[in-house]
């Protein structure tokens, strides 16, 4: 296994730590104690995620956070603050979840996996993180909310997440009633695949990474840009689309190499 080389691009304090083991990358929250989404951080995140997307030897990204609070969401104590301005205040506002939705955005349409690391809270736009990521991997400690109905805030962000990540009524009830859910709740609702220990929480998703990371990253790349395709097309379009990324995939120096490993009885070399 590659050496764990903790390479750091400039960032304010440090917001965003970044560990690169061979193929996968771990991007950890470090903005205490509530990893709030302030500008800052997420102009941080941006920046290594948008490296990441051109980097065609990352095969996976892992964002985790430092403490006991995986992300509190948006800094609504430093927007509160402008209020007093009415214009000021909207666009204070504005900005900020326009800059939380290109977030996660730019989370989903990553080239690369992502799995979430999860331990302790992920309320508002850090649920909405948590769902906006391919996995997610939680303690048997940890906590899950869209508390925006609770504060007078129509929670839409969460919506776009949730509505992609759970089923819809599990999504209504988190948007309507703005309670905590428990994470045997969550992997119910389908927000996470798999609940651990604590002390063993780092151990599973480095072996997640571990086995997504051997596999051939030209299929996981196109399964990964169909998959949200085809869940905005009818049936018989969905049906369409995925003949031909399947049929594209087929040709592919990947699917060459994949067939005959298998047809070999050996581990294929991807390309």
């Amino acid at each position: 296994m590659a050496d764990i080389v903790s390479l750091r691009r400039p960032n304010p304090r440090d917001l965003v730590l970044r560990e690169r083991d061979g193929g996968v990358l771990r991007l950890t929250l470090n903005h205490p104690p509530l990893n709030a989404l302030s500008s800052e951080v997420i102009d941080a995140l941006l920046g290594e995620l948008d490296a990441a997307a051109g980097d065609a030897s990352l095969r996976v990204v892992i964002l985790s956070a430092a403490g006991p609070v995986f992300s509190a969401g948006v800094d609504l104590e430093a927007l509160s603050r402008r209020r007093s301005d009415d214009d000021a205040g909207r666009a204070a506002f504005a900005a900020a979840f326009a800059l939380s939705a290109r977030l996660m955005t730019t989370v989903s349409a990553l080239p690369q996996p992502v799995i979430a690391e999860i331990d302790g809270l992920a309320t508002a736009a850090g649920c909405e993180l948590v769902a906006a990521c391919d996995l997610a991997i939680c303690t048997d400690t940890a906590t899950f909310c869209a508390p925006g109905v609770n504060i007078g805030i129509a929670p839409m962000g969460a919506a776009v997440a949730l509505a992609r990540a759970a089923g819809r009524k599990q999504a209504m009830e988190m948007l309507l009633t703005g309670e905590t859910i428990d994470a045997s709740t969550a992997k119910d609702f389908g927000l996470v695949n798999r609940i651990v220990p604590k002390q063993y929480l780092r151990q599973v998703v480095d072996k997640y990474a571990a086995v997504i990371a051997s596999k051939s990253q030209d299929a996981q790349r196109r399964v990964k840009a169909a998959f949200d395709r085809q869940a905005c097309l009818s049936r018989d379009e969905a049906a369409a689309e995925a003949a031909r990324v399947e049929a594209e995939s087929a040709l592919t120096p990947d699917a060459i190499e994949g067939i005959a490993a298998f047809l070999e009885n050996r581990t294929p070399v991807w390309s």
